[in-house]
């Protein structure tokens, strides 16, 4: 699928950035678990925190196909800081799509420039895939919100300055899920230790728990019980993002693999001239171009305002799970080396399997692809 000349300049601009920026400190960025906030300022500089902040309130409100382009090529630098800028631009996009004139002049340009950073606070201990068991509350008192409980797995736990939550107004009532803005520096509000992660180690995943958070009746986003389609709404297009991270590591791998097979010598000749390492790369340029198609294929009939979250699912299952398969036969490739942190492509690995879990499992995915062709 061809690139505008706008998207492909766009795109070019988010390659130099992963190859200048991340690629370089990538690997001491895993080690120490230390997100490159210079790097996010510059994401921030050149507009790509933008990316889902209408242009009214300084933002770049780009086509799905240009973010699919974007979240692709930062991931071939780095996961962690990709991950992070798609969460913020979920959060973002929760505030252009749901909130009123106020809620968006107060925040999104300030976001649009990449600070305050935003979270995206859905999953719970006890709630992964079915939001609806979530037990967290947001009651009503007067003119205030009361918010209690906790949420996990929230990607720019500690960096971030607003969270987009979704709690219910009435524990009891699963129809009762509700979307809100929270500054993070509410009262109340505090945030849990970093999770001890395979992978993704650059980036911040904490738990938020609320504790008699008190937030104005006016953060609300949604009307009281329309939060959890509003989620799932806003997710689709997330797919799409987290679909074309697992392109860009990929690519990532699968070039490091090509580079290290025709380098490494074994028996007079490089590794790559044997048989079996060339079906190896065969197999994952392959798997790896048909996942990016499928990215594209879900990215344009989103900007063609069709119903693409059967295309969405098929490019995050498709994607994720391919994403997994060619890393692995990246070290495979590297024999002894890849499993030795001197080579990137152990950090590729164990990146990759997240890909697979976040913003809906691979389970899930087949579960929307079906429900589409069965129900």
């Amino acid at each position: 699928m061809e690139l505008s000349a706008e998207q492909e300049a766009i795109r070019e601009v988010a390659r130099e950035v992963a190859e200048a920026e991340l690629a370089p400190v990538a690997a001491e960025a895993d080690r120490t678990e230390s997100f490159p906030e210079d790097v996010w300022d510059t994401l921030g500089d050149l507009d790509l925190t933008a990316m889902t902040v209408p242009e009214e309130y300084g933002g770049l409100d780009v086509e799905k196909l240009t973010y699919s382009v974007v979240n692709e090529e930062l991931a071939y630098g780095m996961l962690s800081v990709a991950t992070a800028l798609s969460v913020h631009c979920l959060a973002t996009s929760c505030l252009a799509e749901f909130g009123n004139e106020a809620q968006k002049e107060r925040w999104l340009p300030e976001m649009a420039e990449g600070r305050p950073v935003g979270a995206f606070a859905l999953s719970e201990p006890q709630a992964g895939s079915n939001p609806a068991g979530m037990e967290t509350e947001a009651r009503r008192e007067g003119d205030e919100y009361v918010i209690n409980g906790t949420k996990q797995w929230i990607t720019n736990g500690e960096r971030s300055g607003v969270v987009i939550l979704f709690a219910k107004t009435d524990r009891s009532d699963p129809g009762s899920v509700t979307q809100f803005v929270v500054p993070k520096d509410t009262d109340g509000l505090s945030v849990g230790p970093r999770e001890d992660k395979l992978g993704l180690r650059a980036s911040d995943t904490t738990t938020l728990t609320f504790d008699d958070a008190r937030i104005p009746a006016e953060y609300r986003l949604t009307p009281e019980g329309e939060g959890l389609s509003a989620a799932l709404h806003i997710l689709t297009g997330g797919r799409v993002g987290i679909a074309s991270q697992a392109v860009g590591l990929a690519q990532a791998a699968l070039d490091d693999a090509v580079a290290y097979a025709n380098d490494r010598e074994q028996f007079d000749q490089p590794i790559g001239q044997f048989g079996s390492i060339r079906e190896k790369i065969a197999e994952m340029r392959t798997e790896l171009q048909a996942s990016r198609l499928l990215c594209r294929d879900a990215a344009a009939k989103a900007d063609r305002g069709e119903n693409y979250q059967a295309a969405a699912a098929m490019a995050k299952y498709h994607a994720s799970e391919a994403a997994v398969d060619i890393t692995n036969e990246a070290v495979q490739i590297h024999g002894g080396y890849g499993y030795t942190t001197d080579f990137d492509v152990e950090r590729y690995y164990r990146d990759a399997k997240i890909t697979t879990i976040y913003e809906g499992t691979s389970e899930i995915q087949k579960e929307v692809i079906a429900r589409g062709l069965l129900d």
